[in-house]
């Protein structure tokens, strides 16, 4: 029997709204920010349009300059405008080619490639800090979503323990104070959560600067895997290769061509032409005019550099030096980055196993101890609310300790560059 063509066109129709709203709410991992955030970000975009612009000026700066042509009308006599009358009468049409100083062009070309080379690594650096940034954002988003997840849960609790001061206090055991204070800790509770939602929503504000309306998802549950941390030595010795240092680099190739440049003035550039002379009437024996024809080289006299030359030369070399001393300050502001955040990050482990290790267990632990000894009368209900807020803060600092190393990691990985294959 053939199903009923309108029953299973109602199903697919509900089986792709299912799947649609499934998508729409779909959690947003790391991954996915990432993704996201490098796929449209403008200013990678423009630098990168930026390193294509300057590679097709590369070519054009490497090119000899448009020739010229010269076309006129000379000794033309002005009593009668005869242009057969006098015999020096010429009508002339030369070709003129400038030919630059030295190897300028050469130079040029490739001062512009370095830079063309400049905004491609900035690019490269500026995928790397979009990266860097999402990641710190996300964990940021994460942390405020997990803390509020824990208040809540923690909730519970607080609920109980107003359940057990009001037996507590029909059983004439305790005071109405026990009460109200178990009362007023659940009302901060419930101001503490407002305060984390608070955080939330202003960090996935700063989220959606990078990924956009998808800042606004669910995040997954699970805790942000980021790729495995190499050793300090291993990111020291990349540090060379880091995008930032291989802009710099170029900008100093560059500015190094321009000190080339300016050397290369010192030389003189030429001019090459040649002519036809076309001459009109004839000769005193009834012959044509012989037309004629002229070559000349023109060439710059570099006489008297003072004012010209040497000022530029030693403002090419005073460009050149104070790239490179750019170069050597980024590069000492990385390494001091990678000494702080691996100094960071290796405490913030410490911490990290302590927590895990003992103090969430024992705060647990401690937090029923004061329980049952609060319910047999054998402590103070301000020793039970202290070790129940003690538990609170050791889970929520347990979660903050994780990710800040978490984003410890993320600048390290921001520093740390893979061999090239």
């Amino acid at each position: 029997m053939n199903p009923n063509p309108i029953r299973s066109l109602r199903w697919l129709i509900a089986a792709t709204l299912w799947n649609l709203a499934t998508a729409a709410h779909a959690a947003l991992n790391l991954s996915e920010a990432e993704r996201l955030a490098l796929e449209t970000d403008p200013v990678i975009e423009a630098t990168e349009a930026r390193a294509e612009s300057l590679r097709e000026d590369a070519v054009a700066d490497g090119q000899l300059p448009d020739p010229k042509l010269r076309i006129g009308l000379y000794n033309l006599p002005l009593d009668s405008f005869d242009i057969s009358q006098e015999p020096t009468t010429q009508l002339r049409f030369g070709y003129l080619q400038a030919l630059p100083r030295g190897d300028t062009l050469a130079y040029r070309q490739r001062r512009t490639e370095w830079l063309a080379n400049a905004q491609s690594a900035r690019a490269r650096a500026e995928r790397r800090k979009v990266r860097q940034s999402v990641r710190e954002k996300y964990l940021e988003v994460y942390f405020q979503v997990q803390a509020g997840a824990i208040v809540r849960a923690s909730r519970k609790l607080f609920e109980q323990l107003v359940d057990v001061t009001r037996y507590q206090f029909a059983a004439g055991r305790v005071t109405q104070q026990d009460v109200l204070r178990a009362q007023l800790e659940l009302s901060r509770l419930d101001d503490r959560e407002t305060r984390i939602r608070n955080r939330e929503e202003a960090q996935r504000a700063g989220l959606a600067t990078w990924v956009g309306d998808a800042a606004w998802q669910p995040l997954a549950s699970e805790r942000p895997a980021l790729p495995p941390l190499p050793s300090r030595d291993a990111i020291l010795a990349s540090l060379e290769r880091h995008p930032l240092l291989a802009f710099k680099s170029a900008q100093v190739e560059s500015h190094r061509q321009g000190v080339q440049i300016a050397r290369e003035q010192y030389k003189p550039g030429f001019n090459l032409g040649i002519e036809y002379r076309k001459r009109f009437g004839e000769n005193p024996n009834g012959t044509d005019r012989t037309d004629m024809m002229a070559a000349m080289v023109t060439f710059d006299l570099p006489f008297f550099t003072g004012q010209r030359q040497d000022r530029r030369l030693n403002a090419s070399l005073h460009k050149a030096a104070a790239a490179q001393f750019d170069k050597d300050d980024v590069r000492r502001k990385l390494e001091a980055m990678l000494a702080r955040e691996y100094a960071n990050w290796k405490r913030l482990g410490e911490r990290k196993a302590l927590y895990e290790r003992k103090l969430v267990q024992e705060a647990k632990a401690n937090a029923e101890a004061a329980l049952k000894a609060y319910q047999s009368g054998l402590t103070e209900f301000t020793t039970l609310m202290r070790a129940r807020l003690t538990e609170l803060d050791v889970r929520l600092a347990e979660l903050r300790i994780w990710t800040d190393r978490a984003r410890a990691q993320a600048r390290l990985l921001y520093l740390y560059t893979e061999d090239e294959k």
